[in-house]
């Protein structure tokens, strides 16, 4: 039997203090060394007389992802089809907006609208203060394509639920990001609303302050009087009337619809949303008791106390073609009882996947393009991008055509490139120019007199913009969502749509995997030859050369100013 000579010094407790142990294991390496044996522990392993413990493998520790809630990981599927898949108009709807829709030359709806429509009435009562059965219906989350008809799956319900209103008061209130975004779909609301004798008020900083105001308000003697049924509203001009204008209530919300919600909650500031939660839970008027029987409260747990008395009910609609499944930026909104509806390629099929950008970051989220809607992938040199957007618009005739760029500066030089160039109608679309002057732009384009409308990221989201038959991303778009959003210009309503982007050499690699992530999508690749190009090269170094004295003179005059 092997021997093994171990020596330790300890020290005794001492009052209430620990004593040490420190062990000598010299004396075993040493028996060890005098049997021939190999020590039992290596000197390496033995540091200030304990044992280091080592050679363990290293291995990768996987990253736990946080479970989707139910509602997000089994949504409501619907099919991103608009063709062949249309309904019949439902009979649910009243004779008077059937009849608006006829006379719009609308006989069916798109699939998004098909289920949306009856899951928003389905939580209508006999009134519309309450919910059905008395409770508060709950909230509807969609993210369908763009061109796929969500405007009119929450116009449609709505002026429906609010057509045998009696007293006028804001019961829907919609949030879009952008003045164009608010103007066009109050032109919506306006064209079936009014039919209904709804009255439909926009604040979008199109008009003035005071205007707006006198629209919203009605200041009588007794009290003060809504002229309002539905709002539609930037973020910013709301604020602001929630807080310098007097007697402006949200209190009576019935609908809370927030149009590009991913934009809305991601990328604007959120105070907003604390100001409409506080109106809309807001039960006394200013200036004296509440002549509400009930009123709103801040959403809590469901319990039988919660629900006694009866709370007027809100239901919130959230709409966007890159809706986030991110379950702690929807948790910002406190939605109750959520419902989503997910559009796909194939019925029965979902797809999760993850939103990633050029620079790496991820972010989770469920995306769907046009059915109709063919890509392709052009690889350029960085000083060829203007004369292959000329090849396509002269000789290939590609337009009505939308061109995308980063910049606004590089928008307006693009601009003032293709004006120089000849040959083609051109306008720009920034925040350069003013909102007038930006829906001059629109209409004309629209009209078919602008061949080439270029612009940056601002005309990228929801504008509704049916003649476009092709879209250029000029500069390769900082993400998947924006991309979604360009491309989604074109192909709209069923109709056929062409995108192109120009990419580096550098950039090929990495846009197609970020591609990969949306359903395995695989734009075709077209290449153009030196010898396509060169014709064009003698009148564009020409426009080139009168484009750096047209910038010369501009700077100068922002210098004078």
């Amino acid at each position: 039997m092997r021997t093994v000579l171990f020596t330790a010094q300890c020290f005794m407790w001492r009052g209430n203090k620990v004593g040490k142990i420190t062990g000598m294991y010299r004396s075993l390496e040493l028996t060890a060394h005098q049997s021939g044996e190999e020590p039992l522990i290596e000197e390496s392993n033995v540091q200030c007389g304990f044992t280091v413990l080592g050679g363990f493998p290293e291995t990768s520790v996987e990253k736990v992802l946080r479970p989707l809630p139910a509602w997000l990981a089994n949504p409501c599927l619907i099919s991103k089809r608009i063709k062949g898949t249309q309904t019949p108009l439902p009979a649910f709807l009243t004779p008077k907006l059937l009849q608006r829709l006829h006379d719009a030359g609308i006989h069916s709806l798109f699939p998004v609208q098909s289920l949306v429509i009856p899951a928003v009435l389905n939580g209508l009562s006999h009134c519309i203060t309450l919910g059905r059965g008395g409770y508060r219906p709950g909230d509807i989350c969609v993210s369908a394509p763009t061109g796929s008809g969500k405007t009119l799956a929450f116009v449609l319900p709505i002026v429906q639920a609010l057509c045998h209103r009696v007293v006028l008061r804001v019961r829907a209130l919609v949030l879009l990001p952008t003045k164009e975004l608010a103007q066009q779909v109050a032109k919506v609301f306006h064209m079936y609303a009014e039919t209904m004798g709804l009255k439909v008020v926009l604040v979008a900083g199109q008009k003035a302050f005071s205007r707006e105001q006198s629209s919203l308000v009605k200041q009588m003697i007794s009290e003060p009087r809504s002229k309002a049924d539905i709002v539609v509203a930037t973020p910013g001009r709301l604020v602001d009337h929630l807080t310098h204008t007097p007697d402006f209530s949200l209190a009576h919300l019935r609908f809370l619809v927030i149009d590009e919600a991913d934009q809305m909650l991601d990328k604007l500031p959120h105070d907003w949303l604390n100001h409409v939660t506080r109106a809309v839970c807001c039960r006394a008027d200013k200036g004296g008791p509440s002549r509400m029987v009930f009123s709103h409260k801040t959403l809590g747990p469901l319990t039988p106390s919660s629900e006694f008395p009866p709370q007027p009910a809100l239901q919130k609609l959230l709409f966007s073609a890159t809706l986030s499944h991110s379950p702690e930026l929807l948790q910002r909104l406190n939605l109750h009882r959520p419902r989503l509806f997910s559009a796909i390629g194939d019925q029965g099929s979902s797809k999760v996947t993850k939103e990633k950008n050029l620079n790496g970051k991820s972010k989770e989220g469920l995306f769907a393009f046009p059915e109709e809607l063919v890509e392709f992938i052009v690889p350029v040199r960085l000083n060829d991008k203007p004369l292959v957007l000329l090849y396509l618009l002269l000789k290939e005739h590609c337009y009505p055509l939308l061109c995308f760029c980063n910049a606004r500066d590089t928008a307006h030089r693009l601009y003032l490139l293709m004006q120089l160039y000849g040959g083609v109608t051109v306008a720009e679309f920034s925040s350069k120019l003013s909102a007038g002057e930006r829906e001059r732009t629109l209409r004309l384009f629209v009209k078919g007199k602008i061949q080439l409308l270029v612009c940056s990221d601002a005309a990228s989201r929801g504008l509704d913009v049916r003649c476009v038959g092709f879209v250029l991303n000029y500069d390769a778009p900082d993400s998947l969502q924006g991309y979604v959003h360009r491309v989604g210009r074109t192909a709209r309503a069923g109709s056929s749509g062409v995108a192109y982007t120009l990419l580096l050499s550098a950039q090929i690699t990495e846009f197609r995997l970020m591609l990969k992530e949306v359903g395995g999508r695989n734009p075709q690749k077209q290449i153009l030859s030196p010898s396509q190009l060169s014709p064009l090269v003698p009148q564009y170094k020409e426009a080139l050369a009168k484009l750096q004295q047209e910038l010369s003179g501009e700077q100068k005059e922002r210098q004078q100013w």
